[in-house]
């Protein structure tokens, strides 16, 4: 399966659909709770839905099967966000519980874990591989390193410290993205960390952020959905309660598009 488009939500369904001909060619039950998060390993095997409280884990390639071949417990509340490490050895994953979460998928259990202190929407992993970003409803970005186990940065980037529904990290690993509640997008550049080269290929750390500009995404009284920067580093989307999404240069900041057919 060259591309797998795979839909969940409030119905409790997971559904996998043929992206050429958008026949839907299979579904499978999800009982326990509405899916917040899908997110595919690596290796395209594996998909995650991320439920209220557990993570559980499918297999892609096998039709037959709509039984969960590992389930994750150990948080509290609803799992908002989820994750896989490069190599896909382990997963990480936030929760309205407060929490950011580290598995070893040879466990059912959490092997670390991190008190944010406010409920987690958006999670992310730096590609040196040693940092986790988290963004919370308290309006703050932490990053926690894994060899350490502390939070070695803790950012409120608005002083009205509205909810921060997304954050993102670029593939080159040299800047970092947040977006609040309010459609405001805030935009770091992290600094050289030659040290990481050797293990993950990324010379960057999100241990100190830059910061390099901010701005209003969509109309003020609109609601952030979601921000994602593009593999190739060059493209900024956003997704608005306006029903539009929109691109932006990474060079300039400036619009480069909307999209507006929703």
């Amino acid at each position: 399966m060259s591309v797998i488009l795979a839909t969940a939500g409030y119905d409790h369904k997971i559904r996998f659909w043929e992206a050429p001909s958008g026949i839907c060619s299979r579904t499978i039950r999800h009982p326990d709770s509405q899916v917040n998060r899908l997110e595919i390993t690596p290796d395209k095997q594996f998909l995650a839905a991320a439920g209220n409280p557990m993570i559980r884990l499918y297999e892609i390639n096998n039709a037959a099967s709509h039984q969960p071949v590992l389930t994750l417990e150990g948080h509290a509340g609803s799992v908002t966000s989820l994750g896989f490490q490069r190599d896909g050895r382990y997963l990480y994953s936030g929760s309205e519980d407060g929490t950011v979460k580290l598995w070893d998928l040879r466990s059912p259990n959490p092997s670390r874990s991190f008190d944010a202190k406010s409920a987690v929407n958006s999670v992310a992993l730096h590609p040196n591989q040693a940092e986790i970003i988290s963004a919370d409803q308290g309006g703050t970005v932490k990053v926690w390193n894994l060899t350490s186990s502390k939070c070695v940065n803790d950012i409120t980037p608005d002083p009205k410290a509205h909810s921060i529904q997304a954050v993102e990290v670029s593939e080159d690993g040299r800047t970092v993205v947040a977006a609040n509640a309010h459609a405001e997008v805030f935009v770091w550049t992290c600094l050289a960390a030659p040290e990481l080269v050797e293990s993950s290929g990324c010379g960057y750390s999100a241990a100190t952020l830059v910061p390099i500009t901010k701005f209003r995404a969509h109309p003020s009284g609109t609601y952030l959905l979601k921000a994602k920067i593009s593999p190739d580093c060059r493209t900024l989307v956003t997704t608005s309660s306006d029903r539009t999404a929109r691109l932006w240069d990474t060079t300039t900041w400036d619009l480069t598009s909307t999209l507006a057919q929703h």
